[in-house]
């Protein structure tokens, strides 16, 4: 099992492998090497945190790279010669008063009272203390948490001054952001829709709105997402403006048997989850845009900003990079 924390970093549960854990820290560092090319640290400790800050003496004070934290004599060590601003969750406002306090160390800030703290500062703080001492406060979450809201916006490269072409655009985010929202498993109770022009260029007229549509029925349907949508775009749009971005977001995500459905809202539409996972499956093998809502054109009066693409070496033939 294991959970990322960052793009670089992540935890990983060691909890029944065979072997020496130094051991299997080296493979993994090994292995990312192989890989990807980039030296990392391993820190194996009995806890997220103080997995954390073994993994900063292994970046700082092992030669290996990997450092093995789970005795109690290890553990002293390490908490007594680690800062506290090395601590996973201090950070520089509450080094700064914990350092007002005396506390510089790891091991000092283990030795506090976990309730005065907890009345002094905050839970977080307590539940650091306690994960210093060996205790779980933290669980390892298997894969990423789900996202609370779930985003598609563009830059254009040319501006935009048609609503036909915003129309396109919004109805290209929305049917996107909808395939989004069906991976992760859940339902929108509302989308929000905004515009803007450049806010830099004095020499042009600038104009930002946002419209926020509540769902009836909360849903995940490509269809209702992008009428929703457009119907948001109708309400701000403004003629005489030079648009330069647009976006849609869906907020307030929910379980599908968590959803709380207005007594008097529409029914949702038969066999309406069925068709989106039948389009999802023909998109995802034969690729995205193969079958898409009608108002989703496919070929947009709109091009998008990508000054900072990335090449496309094994997609695409015209990139592939040769050597002379």
């Amino acid at each position: 099992m294991f959970t990322f924390l960052y793009i670089d970093e992540c935890f990983l549960d060691l909890t029944g492998v065979p072997g020496s854990l130094a051991a299997q820290g080296r493979r993994i560092r090994a292995e990312v090497q192989r890989l990807v090319g980039i030296p990392v640290g391993v820190g194996i400790a009995p806890t997220k945190t103080l997995a954390k800050l073994a993994n900063w003496a292994a970046k700082k004070h092992t030669r290996g790279g990997v450092a093995v934290m789970t005795r109690p004599e290890q553990i002293g060590a390490l908490l007594l010669h680690a800062p506290i601003n090395e601590i996973w969750g201090v950070g520089r406002r509450l080094f700064e008063q914990l350092g007002a306090m005396g506390i510089i160390t790891a091991a000092q800030l283990a030795e506090q009272d976990p309730k005065v703290l907890r009345r002094q500062f905050s839970v977080s703080l307590e539940k650091t203390l306690r994960e210093l001492r060996g205790e779980v406060c933290y669980a390892l979450e298997e894969g990423p948490a789900p996202k609370k809201m779930i985003a598609c916006s563009r830059s254009f490269s040319d501006r935009v001054t048609e609503q036909a072409a915003l129309r396109e655009a919004i109805a290209s985010y929305a049917a996107r952001a909808a395939e989004k929202l069906r991976a992760q498993g859940d339902y929108a109770c509302a989308l929000q829709v905004f515009i803007q022009t450049g806010q830099f260029n004095d020499r042009e007229r600038r104009y930002a709105n946002a419209a926020t549509v509540p769902l009836l029925t909360p849903c995940s349907d490509t269809r209702d997402l992008v009428a929703a949508a457009l119907a948001g775009l109708d309400r701000i749009f403004r003629p005489g403006f030079r648009y330069m971005k647009a976006g849609v977001v869906l907020m307030d995500l929910v379980a599908p048997g968590l959803a709380q459905v207005d007594m008097f809202a529409p029914a949702p539409r038969p066999g309406g989850e069925r068709l989106m996972a039948v389009m999802d499956r023909i998109n995802a093998e034969f690729g995205r845009g193969t079958l898409r809502p009608g108002r989703v054109p496919p070929i947009p009066g709109w091009r998008m900003k990508q000054e900072l693409k990335s090449p496309g070496y094994v997609s695409r033939w015209d990139e592939i990079p040769s050597i002379c």
